[in-house]
């Protein structure tokens, strides 16, 4: 039996539901909110490359390396892509990555939500031992809502790979180990009942 089995997840600032084909127009008109494939440091597909990323990470699903979710708002419209993958089942890790959300959902609760319940999943449902994020070294967006979570720096990955415009990327790779997990689950709980 595959280490992740396919899961819908809810909470009250966001939804994530395992990815299909029938959310294309909502992820191409997500993606459009901000231009978000003009990011040089991150890859997220343009409107009309959608429909090939959706086939690619369900391939991917079909060999248990990747379990791809649809990010839907808490008005039920579609507001972008994360997935677990990286999957080690073996070992009980999994990476948290893929994730781009619309620019109108961007610095609000969703995110900070929908990290609470894949960490969740992933802690108490799977018993993973660790959770891995990465993000390119100058993401500093993304490196600091990573660093917000209560994940830890475990190091640089130089020249890690060769991005699209022939530049080398430095990987950051942060993690959550199981003993962290408790600490980390009441700050998010907290940060997501506080005052804004």
């Amino acid at each position: 039996m595959a280490f992740l089995q396919p899961v819908a997840l809810k909470g009250t600032h966001a939804s994530l539901v395992p990815l299909s084909p029938e959310h294309l127009a909502g992820l191409q008109d997500a993606a459009r909110d901000g231009e978000l494939w003009r990011l040089w440091y991150t890859l997220i597909p343009k409107p009309e490359a959608m429909a090939a990323e959706i086939e690619r990470r369900l391939s991917l699903l079909q060999r248990d390396v990747m379990l791809p979710f649809t990010v839907f708002d808490a008005d039920g419209r579609v507001a972008g892509m994360t997935t677990y993958m990286n999957v080690d089942g073996a070992n009980r890790r999994v990476e948290i990555g893929s994730t781009w959300y619309a620019q109108r959902v961007q610095r609000t609760p969703l995110n900070t939500e929908c990290k609470l319940m894949l960490l969740t999943q992933a802690f108490d449902a799977l018993d993973c031992i660790a959770v891995e994020f990465r993000t390119h070294r100058l993401n500093t967006q993304s490196r600091r809502a990573i660093e917000r979570l209560g994940a830890q720096l475990d190091g640089m990955l130089r020249s890690h790979q060769i991005s699209p415009n022939g530049s080398h990327r430095d990987t950051a790779v942060y993690s959550i180990i199981a003993a962290e997990w408790p600490t980390v689950r009441a700050h998010l709980q907290y940060q997501l009942e506080r005052p804004r």
